[in-house]
């Protein structure tokens, strides 16, 4: 039986990173097998991004209370037309969109579910305790009860479930771990080549040289400040491993803290062999796996690492910290390597991977892709979640006359 599913989300904007990508992803995979996706959020509905959306989007915008993303028109939206669907995703934590979702429908027979989507993880609490602080006056009235009320809490990895646990004494909900993953690239040899090609035609000094790529938001949890202490080490120990290594930092560099890391790889005199790209997506995205010999990424906290598994299926290995969730399924496959999220740990994953003879990383790119397929593929992850909203139960059908995305009172933004 195909399913009609809403996604709430604060912003469909694909500058806000793993959430509204993943989302993206499934839908384009459950669509194909009949169901219908729609997506509701706080943007205002003139946003460009709302414009691109690749989904019919609910865009009930904008409203801001300081950082707090608000709109007071989401919830009567909701209630209005929660019967049209069979469930309601809640894509992440902390922002209205979900704390109206519980409003809208707790009690009804319309069940959500929520992916918090690693914004439980106790490293929060730990690095920025006065944020915690003032998470506790919205906890108990607030998130304690979007959790609570769920069908189900949906975590991507077993890690990501047992840290969620270690955050607030006061927790309770329905816990599920479902596969994620993504789609990655198109595969085919000569789409790899365009892709490869679309990337130096860009940054054409990275042809030749084995490139370290770390892709993603430059967000002081990722370690980047790390990676480069530990390539300056690498470095001065061993000058003639490096001489053809080329760290390429690919993501928005232009906020406060883009710019102290780009003062830091000056100040450690890495301004010769690092390269940064700016934000980069398509087919030069693309190329950037294309074109790297591995994929490093010391991060403090990751529930999934949506680029972790991009690097995986463009057959990279990965050199990732015990901090990103899935570096178990990773060490298990042996498509990489981990390590602490400290500077040593940071160095000993360089060490090991330019030590590494280059017969042992060509098999452990084959391992990387085998295990993307096995382990992080979007058809895993839309099967698994759709069969996790299966198990909580789903309304049989929605009410007559309230199917279409036309019907009465709809907000939808036209396409």
């Amino acid at each position: 039986m195909s399913l009609k599913i809403l996604h709430v989300i604060s912003s469909v904007n694909p500058r806000g990173g793993g959430p509204i990508e993943g989302l993206v992803q499934l839908a384009a995979i459950n669509r194909g097998k009949g169901h219908e996706i729609e997506v509701a959020s706080l943007d205002d509905p003139q946003a460009e991004w709302v414009q691109r959306c690749p989904l019919p989007c609910h865009a009930l915008g904008p409203g801001h209370i300081g950082k707090y993303r608000y709109s007071p028109r989401l919830v009567p939206w909701l209630q209005a037309h929660r019967q049209r669907y069979d469930a309601v995703i809640v894509n992440g934590i902390w922002q209205y969109h979900a704390f109206a979702a519980w409003q809208a429908l707790h009690g009804t027979d319309t069940p959500y579910f929520v992916y918090t989507h690693g914004m439980l993880d106790p490293w929060f609490k730990r690095h920025y305790p006065l944020k915690h602080l003032k998470k506790w006056l919205f906890w108990p009235w607030a998130e304690y009860r979007v959790l609570r009320d769920a069908a189900a809490v949906l975590f991507t990895s077993e890690d990501e479930r047992r840290l969620a646990r270690q955050s607030f004494w006061l927790y309770r909900c329905q816990e599920i771990v479902v596969n994620y993953g993504t789609g990655g690239p198109p595969v085919a040899d000569e789409a790899a080549q365009q892709q490869r090609q679309a990337f130096l035609e860009r940054f054409p000094q990275l042809a030749d040289t084995r490139n370290l790529l770390f892709l993603g938001r430059l967000h002081e949890k990722k370690g980047v400040d790390l990676l480069l202490r530990a390539l300056a080490a690498v470095r001065a120990q061993s000058p003639a491993w490096m001489q053809d290594v080329r760290l390429v930092i690919a993501g928005p560099a232009n906020d406060d803290h883009g710019q102290r890391m780009q003062a830091l790889a000056t100040q450690l005199g890495l301004d010769d062999i690092t390269v940064w790209t700016g934000m980069v997506s398509g087919p030069t995205k693309w190329g950037a796996f294309r074109c790297a010999d591995a994929f490093v990424l010391p991060s403090h906290q990751e529930n999934f690492g949506i680029s972790v598994a991009e690097a995986l299926a463009c057959g990279v290995p990965v050199l990732i910290s015990r901090q990103v969730n899935i570096w178990r399924e990773v060490l298990a496959s042996q498509a990489g390597l981990a390590e602490d999220d400290t500077l040593a740990g940071t160095q000993a994953l360089l060490q090991q991977w330019l030590a590494m003879p280059r017969p042992g990383w060509q098999a452990m790119r084959q391992r990387a892709r085998d295990c993307f397929v096995a382990r992080f593929h979007i058809e895993r992850a839309a099967e698994s979640l759709i069969e996790a909203m299966r198990s909580r139960g789903l309304r049989s059908a929605p009410e007559p006359g309230l199917t279409g995305p036309h019907a009465p009172g709809s907000s939808l933004h036209p396409r």
